[in-house]
């Protein structure tokens, strides 16, 4: 602020002159001050500027890249918005099993995006599309790729039913391009949202300017693939290292920097940085997933439709409010809210008065959505989810995203530096407990290995690559561990295992011929072991007992049902809501 000396009267000109010096300087200061800090409020806002060391950020001569004018991430395709929070996970109002099998805990989840509909036949008969095309099952090299990517059709058959209609025509009949995609395990669904992940990138970096148009459609081959881990480690090993698809900058447009001479030394020409898309750009979305366990029953349940304040008022027995399975709104009143088994013999209702309007499956977006604009939360097919299953949910461990099924891995690093990128050649295939072959890599993808002692040594966190029988299952969490040896001693006098669940082995001969061998022992207690996954939500042929979003079961996941679909799901990356909200609101 200017201060303004007003001289007294009556004094000597020489006086006057001092006053009027001593106004001049206090003026000067003061105006100096004023544009001091306007100078440095333009240049604390200055986003091109390093708030830590002042330096230029995003030159084009090169140094530290990053998208400043990023403001949120965008819903990805199919993708609505379920902002995270506190529940209680496992809360059923009917138990009649008496497993132990919900016991109630409280839980939070951050928020992320979950799929508005079960992943469609015609979703999935795009992914079949591509993999066919790109992986010619006509080449042996690449036959077991499609196979393994192929739905069970045979589970829709029974010993005592004639379902051979669904069998021949619900997963490419145009009649059921709407309707859930079943016969799908729960590796192929996981196979499926890794697919997803990487063409949702790939439209969006094509779109950017990144790749060249059209190539993901004319391009393609099984050695010229895009995947999103390789494009952000090794991008010029994308798309087989073509140049003419993966631009040097923006449209193509980075050019070689050029720098003046000085002293009569000519200049020199580099090759410009940082022109590939990066993390730090904010276009590459996080992948696709299945949903965790913790996070489905969370976007299931929908508390925040009897939220009050910061409190949910009451407990839904199902997806949406009340405790029946009809509505009681007028203009729909008596309609079914779901697709399920309303008794013995009964999927539908009679005729010309159909209680759900269908007796298998019915197209998704049937019946109205959940407080979070969810579809079929409950009936229709019952869905996977990410989380190896146990009995009981170890909140005293964790109650923050709580997840079963954390197997680290890392990028495979070659003898040149280098992270080592699958081909033609190194592609590997599982042959799982049916029999069934599929591929464990595809080319074009980055080589993985198990975490070492390079990644876990002193760490408090985790302690090793496969962490699934983290306090239940492992050695120490067993009853036959024996609390007074020590751990080598124990290890090698305990044979039993914590799961004492069949073992199936199927295996290949020198000749090629497939080699099954069935578990006959009567001395099996369980078929929990660390090969069974979640899976969530009534389906069409189900009771409404299990519509509750507390009820789990599990399943094997290398088998597939008629019943089981699934839907994916995307973390949330920075702020928790769009909207600020205050606590009181």
């Amino acid at each position: 602020m200017v201060n303004y000396y007003i001289a007294p009267r009556n004094l000597l000109p020489t006086e006057s002159m001092k006053v009027n010096k001593i106004m001049a300087m206090k003026l000067m200061l003061s105006l100096a001050l004023v544009f001091g800090f306007a100078s440095c409020s333009k240049n604390s806002g200055n986003k091109n500027a390093s708030s830590a060391t002042g330096w230029k950020i995003n030159d084009k001569k090169g140094g530290f890249q990053m998208n400043t004018k990023y403001k949120k991430q965008a819903p990805a395709p199919g993708l609505v918005l379920v902002e995270g929070g506190t529940f209680t996970m496992g809360k059923v109002q009917d138990d009649v099993m008496h497993d132990w099998n919900n016991s109630p805990t409280q839980q939070h989840v951050q928020s992320f995006y979950m799929d508005e509909t079960e992943v469609t036949n015609a979703m999935y008969a795009e992914y079949l599309f591509w993999v066919k095309s790109v992986f010619p099952p006509t080449e042996d090299n690449y036959k077991n790729i499609y196979d393994g990517a192929l739905p069970d059709t045979l589970v829709w058959r029974n010993r005592l039913g004639y379902n051979e209609t669904m069998t021949n025509n619900y997963l490419r009949h145009p009649a059921y391009s709407n309707y859930p995609v079943v016969g799908v395990n729960w590796i192929q669904a996981s196979e499926f949202a890794k697919w997803r992940t990487n063409r949702v990138n790939e439209a969006i970096l094509e779109k950017e300017g990144y790749l060249k148009k059209d190539a993901k459609v004319t391009k393609v081959t099984a050695e010229a693939t895009f995947d999103t881990d390789t494009y952000l480690n090794a991008p010029t090993k994308t798309f087989g290292g073509d140049e003419k698809i993966v631009l040097k900058g923006k449209n193509g447009k980075a050019k070689p920097i050029k720098t003046k001479g000085s002293k009569g030394e000519p200049g020199e020409t580099k090759e410009p940085k940082n022109i590939y898309a990066q993390r730090s750009s904010g276009l590459i979305n996080p992948e696709y997933r299945l949903p965790t366990e913790a996070e489905w029953e969370y976007a299931a349940a929908a508390d925040v439709g009897n939220r009050e304040y910061n409190n949910y008022k009451g407990q839904k027995k199902y997806p949406w409010k009340g405790s029946y399975t009809r509505s009681g709104k007028r203009q729909v009143k008596g309609d079914q809210l779901a697709n399920f088994k309303q008794g013995k013999g009964d999927y539908g209702g009679i005729a010309g008065w159909s209680d759900d309007g269908a007796d298998i499956t019915n197209a998704v977006k049937s019946y109205p959505p959940n407080d979070f604009g969810l579809y079929d939360m409950a009936g229709n097919v019952a869905e996977w989810v990410a989380d190896v299953y146990r009995p009981i949910v170890d909140d005293e461990a964790n109650d923050f995203n709580y997840y079963r099924g954390n197997v680290y891995t890392k990028n495979k690093i070659g003898e040149d530096g280098k992270v080592e990128i699958v081909t033609s050649s190194d592609i590997k295939y599982d042959t799982i407990s049916n029999g069934r072959v599929m591929a464990r890599n595809f080319p074009g993808q980055i080589a993985q290995v198990p975490v070492d002692e390079k990644e876990t040594y002193l760490r408090q966190n985790f302690d090793k690559s496969d962490e699934r029988n983290y306090r239940d299952g492992d050695k120490q969490s067993t009853r036959y561990f024996k609390f007074g040896e020590g751990e080598e001693n124990a290890d090698k006098a305990d044979t039993k295992r914590m799961y004492d669940s069949p073992e199936h082995n199927v295996t290949v001969d020198s000749l090629g011929n497939m080699v099954r061998k069935y578990d006959k022992s009567s001395k099996r207690t369980t078929l929990v072991n660390d090969d069974v996954r979640v899976y969530k939500g009534g389906s069409w042929q189900d009771r409404a007992y299990w519509l509750d979003p507390g009820q789990r079961r599990y399943f094997p996941q290398d088998m597939a049902t008629d019943y089981i679909g699934f839907r994916c799901a995307m973390s949330r990356v920075g702020p928790k809501s769009d909207k600020k909200k205050r606590a009181r609101n």
